[in-house]
């Protein structure tokens, strides 16, 4: 699929008269129009959760945030419909999960002519604590979204009875642990999780396919195959994705020129640096770091 041109991405919340949505919220301050009849759980903060829920949506429903606050995920468990991974819209079907960092670009739609059912976990992440997404973490791949959607459900239907405080907290463990599910996958095999860390505190090296290969103790092709399915990704777009995730960090939080900023992660030369963040961002470095963190 193409890419798309900055002008696309303007804060957007559209439902749509056929939408249907199940969401929980951890406070009263967010009083957007979409969130106001939403039961309040303040357990929910534990996990620095902002809020969780669960839609059935159709066209025209779309969702754009251009910068994100904290970390989101979403897992399709009806339908199918369109996210934006990599600077490309990807279909995301049933037995799919979609998982982005904090403050970059967020976007996702129904398609046309098709029910599109998911739910999602919405973080609150300061700036200081680490977010649930790790340097091995995959954006799109496969996922089992039925217990997630239990969970939350329960959850509502829980905050919504005025449940003990008992009964809420293992409803918020286990949606936290869901997520965790998906988000750490290397738990079972930590030879990606070593070696991306590894790349994440060097991303100035030349870290080739063959390099890559070498550092995690495996075949060029198997290392391949394991980020294809644990990441949703080739080796080289995951470096390309890392790169592009610390640029569009040191953009927010630091005023350094966009020259440093290109050289701390890799790329000699600005413009190629700049052109590469504009097809997966989706605009300039100088209009990232100009655009208020999203709700």
């Amino acid at each position: 699929m193409s890419r798309n041109t900055p002008s696309e991405f303007t804060e957007t919340h559209v439902l749509g008269g056929r939408t249907r949505q199940w969401v929980v919220r951890a406070d009263e301050h967010d009083r957007r129009e979409w969130l106001k009849d939403a039961p309040v759980c303040p357990a929910l903060a534990q996990h620095q959760i902002a809020h969780a829920g669960v839609a059935s949506t159709a066209a025209p429903y779309r969702v754009v945030r251009t910068k994100q606050g904290g970390a989101y995920l979403l897992a399709c468990f009806g339908g199918e419909g369109r996210v934006l991974v990599d600077g490309r819209w990807q279909t995301c079907r049933a037995g799919m999960a979609w998982l982005l960092p904090p403050r970059i670009l967020n976007a996702f739609q129904a398609a046309p002519g098709a029910r599109w059912e998911f739910c999602w976990v919405r973080y609150e992440q300061p700036p200081e604590q680490r977010p649930v997404v790790s340097t091995s973490s995959p954006v799109l791949a496969k996922f089992d979204a039925e217990p997630l959607r239990a969970a939350i459900l329960g959850l509502w239907h829980e905050c919504r009875s005025g449940a003990a405080p008992a009964q809420i907290h293992h409803w918020v463990e286990l949606i936290q642990n869901y997520v965790l599910r998906f988000a750490q996958p290397w738990r079972g095999d930590d030879r990606l999780w070593k070696l991306w860390e590894k790349v994440a505190a060097d991303l100035t090296a030349d870290w080739t396919l063959e390099r890559l290969a070498a550092e995690a103790h495996l075949s060029r092709e198997h290392l391949r195959r394991l980020c294809r399915r644990q990441l949703g990704r080739s080796p080289r777009h995951h470096l390309t994705y890392l790169r592009m995730r610390r640029a569009a960090e040191l953009l927010i939080a630091t005023d350094d020129k966009i020259e440093t900023i290109a050289q701390n992660v890799g790329y000699v030369n600005p413009f190629v640096f700049s052109t590469t963040f504009k097809k997966w961002i989706g605009w300039r470095p100088s209009e990232h770091r100009q655009k208020p963190v999203a709700g």
